[in-house]
Order: structure tokens, then C-alpha cells, then sequence
């Protein structure tokens, strides 16, 4: 996204006149029983009138388009849109994360989304959080106006840099491990860290780091034990999986984002999870994140303890020595490989025979309720339902993501196929030749980078890839 998107708070926008409350005075009648002047109704403006429903916000509704002029789309996910917007009053540039009502079918989607609120207010104003401006309802949508951070995403920034050091590493660190700190101290889990959800606020090497989704995240509560699967794959710790968690997931995290920051690929990706074997990482760096990673969460290192550990701390011990050349060429690699293999996946299960998939055409029809060709989250979750599925809300949004590969807030009957077809099935040699030589227009083959933008183009998924052939090539065969 382009945005930087206990007890019962009042959700409060920061609007300055729009929503105060007036108070008169109106003289006492005398004792003489004789009336008293008329007084003339002060000069304000009527009262709104209340909202026809219950409104999410408990407030009226606001016309958002009186306040700020919504521009073009930064971002869109299976909830909602954030626009670019400027405040009329100001000219100052925001982000507007606009959820549909739609999508908001159940009691706890609505919690969900009023917690969200409540936290972004809690925590703004702390570094490295994006600040929240405020909260917005229609009859539509519910609005969330945050910080525009328009530097782009942490990965994106450091690979276009070309080179950077274990010092810039640990300045970047420092931030996100700043960020669990901040969240722990403030009574906030954020259960989703991973590279995407930090922006850079501009377009400046210092620019500092914005975390910016907040959307899993909960007010922790003494003694309670979690047990909802949440977070990102490659990111999540490993109690998750077990259903018996706590904060300390968020430092396994940070974590692994530190790792890749120096390796290049996540830990236990492909074969590699040492890092011990690192020839040209400090063993400061090391020690830190064997400590960030430790399996045993009562024994792996608080997020304020590693503030403090010597190769993380502001003029610390990390190296300015550029880090070696191959670090950002598998970062490029881990960021394209992932998108790459998604889109792979959905041109086999496009060329898939009727026979292939037989009877997964019926299910998708018996989902698309309104017979409109895609499946949005409520059907997908309401078919879910039906067949018997044990998955919690959060599992849910997390296939729902998986599978909506060009990030229109729906499913397509391929993509559905994509997500749905056992994976032993797409893999199958014939199927990866099928979707190699899609790819390979000219039949030379070899895929060439305007070969791959041209297929990324044609299913909406644009993005600047620096690739080798080889890697493309073998992203594809693995």
C-alpha cells in the first residue's frame, strides 16, 4: 500500500469543527411569573441529522469529498482502496485507505476494523508508526486517513541503491525493532511484520521507516494465550503454528526481515538456514540474530534488549563496509521469485484440461453466489463455511490473498483453480514445460525480461524486475 493503512475507546476523527458539540446559555424564567424575552436562535449551523443505520464509527456520517479531494489509487486489497488525497484546507498530501461496508459483514469484521482504528490511534505519534490523521464514515465506505509515505517499500529502496553496508543494515533494523519495542510498551501486538509493511516516508536516503498496516494487530492481555494463525509466510514464528503464542513473535520477525537485510533470503528458505556459514557477516551481526531467532520464545531476546545489543545500538559496532554484491542480487531474487512463481502457477492452471479439473468448476459456481465470475472474501468465507472448514478469520484472509494474484479484491475462476489444485498436480514436468514456453514468446528458449513484462502486464501484475535469464529460467523449473 501506499499509506504509512480492552477497554472501549471512543473512535474520534481529529477534524477540527465539524464534530464539536455547542453549549448555550438560556436566561431562568423570573419569579414574577412574566415570560422572558425571546431569545433569537444563535446563528450555527442546523444540527446533522442522524445516520438512517448503525454506523460503524458511531458517529454520524461524514461526506469525506468535503474535507479532501481524493486523486489516483496507490493500492487495493481484498477490503478496500488507498487513494492519494490532499486536505482542502492545507494542500497537505495523505493516504485514504477506503474500506467498503460491504465486506464488513459480521460483528467481529466490524471489531476487527474498530480495533485497527483504535490502535492506529494509540500509537500515533511514536517513531517509526505511520501517523494517523483520522477516521471517516459514508454510507459506503469507512475512510482511514494516514501519512502519505512515498519513498516506497523497504526491499524495492535497498536493491535500487545498488550497494549498502552492515551499518545501513543495522540503521534499518534498529527501526523495525524499534517498532516491536514501541508496540510492547504501548500494550500492542502486531502479529503481521514483514518487509511490505514498512514504507519509506520520501525519497531521501536518510528517510526514516514507517510501519504501516495494522490491520492483525491486538491490545495484549496479561496472561492470555493466542491461538489464531496469523502473519506471513516465511515471517511467522514457529508457536504460531503451534496455537500457543505471545509478543515475542513479533521479535522472531523482525528477526528474519534483519536476516534477509544481510543474507539476501529468508532463513529455512531453499535449502539454507545457517548462518553461521556467513563469511562476510560480523559475528556481532551473528550473535543478534541467533538471539532474535531462538525457537524457545522464553529464552529469545526482548525487542528492548536487542536496542541495546552492540552491533544494533546507534554507533555501534556494525561495519560501514559494503555488504557483498550477491546479498541484494538474492534479495531481487527472493522479490521476483515469489510473484513470478504465483503468476507460473496461474497460466498452468489455465491451460488445465476439463478433465483436470473436474468438479472444480462446480464448486466455484456453488461459491459465486451471484453468478458474477469471481468470488469475493464473504462468498469465499460463507463456502468455506458450508463444506465443514475449520479455518479462523485470519486463515481465510490469508488464502484469500494468496489467491487473488492480480490484487483486484476478488477471485477468478483461474485463480480459484490456482489456489485450489493440489500442488503435485501444477508441478508436474508437462505442466511447467506449458508454462515455460508461455512465457517464452519467441521460442528461443530462453525468457527474456520483455518476455516476462509483457506476460506480468497482461495479467495486471506490472513490476520492474532486473532478472538474468537464468534466474528466470530456474525460478521456474524449482
Amino acid at each position: 500500500m501506499g499509506s504509512c493503512c480492552s477497554k472501549h475507546i471512543p473512535i474520534l476523527s481529529t477534524s477540527s469543527s465539524s464534530d464539536s458539540f455547542h453549549h448555550y446559555s438560556v436566561p431562568l424564567p423570573l419569579d414574577d411569573a412574566r415570560p422572558p424575552p425571546p431569545v433569537p436562535p444563535p446563528s450555527v449551523p442546523p444540527p446533522r441529522p442522524p445516520p438512517t443505520g448503525p454506523t460503524i464509527l458511531n458517529k454520524p456520517y461524514v461526506d469525506i469529498t468535503t474535507m479532501y479531494d481524493l486523486d489516483r489509487e496507490l493500492g487495493r486489497g481484498q477490503f478496500g482502496i488507498t487513494y492519494l488525497c490532499t486536505e482542502k484546507s492545507t494542500g497537505l498530501k495523505y493516504a485514504c485507505k477506503s474500506i467498503s461496508k460491504r465486506k464488513l459483514v459480521t460483528d467481529k469484521d466490524i471489531t476487527d476494523v474498530r480495533r485497527e482504528i483504535i490502535i492506529l490511534q494509540h500509537l500515533t505519534g511514536q517513531p517509526n508508526i505511520v501517523e494517523f490523521k483520522g477516521a471517516y464514515e459514508d454510507k459506503k465506505n469507512l475512510h482511514l486517513v494516514m501519512e502519505l509515505c512515498s519513498g516506497g517499500e523497504l526491499f524495492d529502496r535497498i536493491t535500487a541503491k545498488g550497494s549498502y553496508s552492515e551499518k545501513e543494515a543495522a540503521r534499518i533494523g534498529r527501526q523495525i525493532v524499534n517498532v516491536v519495542h514501541v508496540c510492547h510498551f504501548m500494550g500492542v501486538m502486531h502479529r503481521d511484520l514483514k518487509p511490505e509493511n514498512f514504507l519509506m516516508v520520501s525519497r531521501d536516503d536518510s528517510s526514516p521507516l514507517k510501519a504501516t498496516d495494522f490491520g492483525l494487530s491486538v491490545f495484549i492481555e496479561t496472561g492470555k494465550v493466542y491461538k489464531d494463525i496469523v502473519g506471513s509466510a516465511y515471517y511467522v514464528a514457529p508457536e504460531v503454528l503451534r496455537r500457543n503464542y505471545g509478543k515475542e513473535i513479533d521479535v522472531w520477525s523482525a528477526g528474519v526481515i534483519l536476516y534477509i537485510l544481510l543474507s539476501g533470503f529468508p532463513p529455512f528458505w531453499a535449502g539454507k538456514s545457517s548462518i553461521v556459514s556467513w563469511p562476510s557477516i560480523s559475528n556481532g551481526a551473528k550473535d543478534l540474530i541467533k538471539r532474535m531467532l531462538t525457537i524457545d520464545p522464553k529464552r529469545r531476546i526482548t525487542a528492548a534488549d536487542a536496542l541495546e545489543h552492540p552491533w544494533l545500538k546507534k554507533d555501534g559496532e556494525a561495519s560501514d563496509r559494503p555488504i557483498d554484491s550477491a546479498v541484494l542480487i538474492r534479495m531481487k531474487q527472493f522479490r521476483a521469485m515469489n510473484k513470478l512463481k504465483k503468476l507460473a502457477l496461474k497460466v498452468i492452471a489455465e491451460n488445465l484440461s476439463e478433465e483436470e479439473i473436474k468438479g472444480l468448476r462446480q464448486m466455484f459456481n456453488n461459491m459465486d453466489t451471484d453468478s458474477s465470475g469471481t468470488i469475493t472474501y464473504e462468498e469465499l468465507r460463507t463456502g468455506l463455511s458450508k463444506l465443514g472448514s475449520k479455518l479462523s478469520e485470519a486463515e481465510i484472509k490469508q488464502l484469500m490473498e494468496a489467491a487473488d494474484v492480480d490484487k483486484n479484491g476478488t477471485i477468478d475462476y483461474i485463480e480459484f483453480i490456482t489456489a485450489t489444485m493440489h500442488r503435485h498436480r501444477l508441478d508436474k514436468e508437462e505442466n511447467l514445460f506449458k508454462a515455460f514456453r508461455y512465457f517464452d514468446k519467441d521460442n528461443s528458449g530462453y525468457i527474456t525480461r520483455d518476455e516476462l513484462r509483457q506476460a506480468m502486464t497482461q495479467y495486471g501484475m506490472g513490476m520492474k524486475l532486473q532478472l538474468t535469464k537464468f534466474l528466470m529460467m530456474s525460478t521456474l523449473t524449482k
